[in-house]
């Protein structure tokens, strides 16, 4: 199991490979990080290429987080002296002040989170999820239909996730920045379908990259991870 940076996941344990690839690149100080990827550059192929995943991590990931760290730094005032990354984006979407914070920590969180949601040995759900996800949703084929629809019809920029929400799982999709985090909802799954995701494999065809990440490469032992902490919360 790979040790996470609980400053950065500290709600949500990493059941990603140990084998990393690459260290993190520099980036800003601050209490945003950017983590390697919890795989080799190309072990997503043909689904996702190694040049798609060096870009959207090496460049957009990255870019998030030197914003986020420069943002946290130019607001001394703004209580957010946290080393708790969620606590800040939290922070940051209640005061309308801290937009563009916002944006660009929720980003570089829902990225952060991302790459845990991949794996090159994709399967299907087993033992309490499969069973959490026939109650909720119909089943594996049921979930797919609604995480397909999710993603697809997403207008622009955003994300699918799969979530639970007041004991229940369910799909949702949000825009931009968006994420369950500030809804109240605990996140298992999510799949990025911002153009940056896809658009060096699939160009257009939004709906095929959606379709390739559902049947080869969702990480459900993650994902039963998480549903593990969110029902230990529940009962907490």
């Amino acid at each position: 199991m790979v040790t996470q940076d609980h400053s950065q996941q500290s709600q949500f344990q990493s059941t990603a490979p140990t084998q990393a690839a690459g260290a993190a690149s520099d980036s800003a100080p601050g209490p945003f990080t950017l983590p390697p990827l919890p795989y080799d550059a190309d072990a997503l192929a043909p689904h996702i290429s190694a040049k798609t995943l060096e870009f959207h991590h090496g460049k957009h990931h990255k870019a998030y987080v030197d914003k986020a760290n420069k943002l946290v730094a130019e607001n001394k005032d703004a209580d957010l002296n946290d080393t708790v990354i969620e606590h800040i984006v939290v922070r940051a979407a209640r005061n309308p002040e801290l937009t563009e914070l916002f944006n660009n920590a929720a980003q570089a969180w829902n990225h952060s989170f991302f790459w845990q949601c991949l794996t090159p040995d994709g399967k299907k759900p087993t033992g309490a999820l499969a069973r959490k996800i026939d109650a909720d949703l119909g089943g594996f084929e049921g979930f797919a239909k609604k995480f397909e629809d999710a993603a697809t019809k997403q207008f622009g920029s955003g994300w699918a996730w799969l979530v639970m929400d007041c004991g229940k799982l369910k799909v949702i999709k949000t825009g931009n920045a968006d994420m369950p985090l500030i809804h109240g909802q605990i996140p298992l799954l999510t799949l990025d379908v911002w153009e940056h995701a896809y658009y060096l494999d699939y160009q257009n065809r939004r709906p095929a990259y959606i379709k390739a990440v559902i049947q080869n490469l969702l990480n459900w032992e993650f994902a039963e991870a998480n549903l593990e902490h969110a029902l230990g919360k529940q009962g907490a």
